[in-house]
C-alpha cells in the first residue's frame, strides 16, 4: 500500500512540471498578444469533455479525501496537481491565439521565433499544416492553419522572408538565384 502514494507524489510532480509549463506559456502569449498579425483560437481536442469531467471527478476525489478520509492536504498532492491541469491550466492554453505575431509564430505545442526558422513547409490535406523546422536543433512544429486563414497565412510568410525575418541561406551550392519567398 506504501507504492501508491509514491505513484501520485511522482505523478503530481509530473503535472507540477507541465502547469508550471503551460503558465509559462500563457504568461508569454499576455505578453505578445498585442503583436498579433493574424491569430485565430487554438482547436479543442476530440476528448475535450472527457477531459474536463476528469477534472470534476479529481475534485470530489480531493474533497472526500479531505474530509472524510482526513488525509493531510500533503497526501493530495498528486491529485491536487491533476485537477490544477485538467479544470484549469489545459482549458487556459487553449485560450493561446495560435498563428502570426510580429516576431514569430505560436505553433500548436509553442512559439517559434521567426529568426529561430531554418525551414518550411506546408502540408495539405484535410487540414492545411504549416511545419517549422528550427535552426539548429532537430525538430520541427506544426501549425494547423484554418482554411479561411491558408490564403493570408502564406502572404505573410512571402513578406516576412522578403523582409529577411525568415532566411534559408547557407544552404550548399546556394549560387543566389533562387527566390527564397517562392519557399513558401
Amino acid at each position: 500500500m506504501d507504492l501508491l502514494p509514491r505513484l501520485l507524489l511522482l505523478l503530481g510532480l509530473g503535472f507540477l512540471a507541465a502547469n508550471l509549463r503551460l503558465l509559462a506559456q500563457f504568461i508569454r502569449f499576455l505578453r505578445i498578444r498585442s503583436s498579433a498579425v493574424l491569430i485565430w483560437p487554438g482547436p479543442k481536442p476530440p476528448l475535450y469533455m472527457l477531459l474536463v469531467a476528469l477534472g470534476a471527478v479529481l475534485a470530489f476525489l480531493i474533497i472526500y479525501k479531505l474530509t472524510v478520509l482526513r488525509f493531510r492536504p500533503v497526501d493530495v498532492f498528486g491529485e491536487t496537481m491533476m485537477l490544477l491541469y485538467y479544470a484549469w491550466m489545459f482549458p487556459l492554453s487553449l485560450r493561446i491565439g495560435r498563428g502570426f505575431y510580429s516576431d514569430g509564430i505560436w505553433a500548436d505545442t509553442g512559439y517559434m521565433p521567426y529568426s529561430r526558422i531554418g525551414g518550411l513547409t506546408w502540408r495539405e490535406g484535410e487540414q492545411v499544416t504549416l511545419v517549422m523546422i528550427h535552426r539548429t536543433r532537430a525538430f520541427a512544429k506544426r501549425l494547423e492553419v484554418p482554411q479561411a486563414f491558408y490564403g493570408a497565412a502564406r502572404r505573410l510568410l512571402r513578406d516576412k522572408i522578403a523582409a529577411h525575418d525568415i532566411h534559408f541561406t547557407g544552404k550548399p551550392l546556394d549560387l543566389g538565384a533562387h527566390d527564397e519567398r517562392d519557399d513558401v
